[in-house]
């Protein structure tokens, strides 16, 4: 029995529309309400050491709340709904409000104040 090319279109198109609609309801364990993260690569902001012992490189994710202009980079400010963090880089396009995941080394300044240190974690893009 010889079964013509398009019977084979048609029964694969049944098998992809089943197998595209049947995934709706699937969920990655890594999709958190409004904290989005795409993968388990993604650091936290809150945990980020304060004082890092050595050079660690971290991907962070969160919306730009703050930006200041530096002599030849930008700083801004990155929330992740568990904290903030500023971060150095060349990127001179990112808007308050912007979602971004960006990729870079913690870095710790000391600022000792009358005794104190009010120094703060940091990172640096790469």
């Amino acid at each position: 029995m010889y079964k013509s090319p398009n019977y084979y279109r048609i029964l694969c198109n049944f098998f992809l529309v089943v197998g595209i609609s049947s995934c709706g309801s699937w969920r990655l364990p890594e999709i958190k309400g409004s904290n989005f993260i795409f993968g388990s690569n993604v650091t936290p902001i809150e945990k980020i050491p304060a004082k890092p012992d050595k050079p660690t490189t971290v991907y962070i994710q969160g919306k730009v709340e703050k930006q200041v202009p530096l002599m030849k980079q930008w700083a801004y400010q990155i929330n992740d709904s568990t904290g903030k963090i500023w971060v150095i880089t060349n990127q001179k396009n990112l808007q308050k409000g912007t979602q971004v995941v960006l990729r870079g080394k913690v870095s710790y300044k000391s600022i000792p104040i009358a005794g104190k240190d009010f120094g703060e974690v940091y990172i640096t893009e790469e």
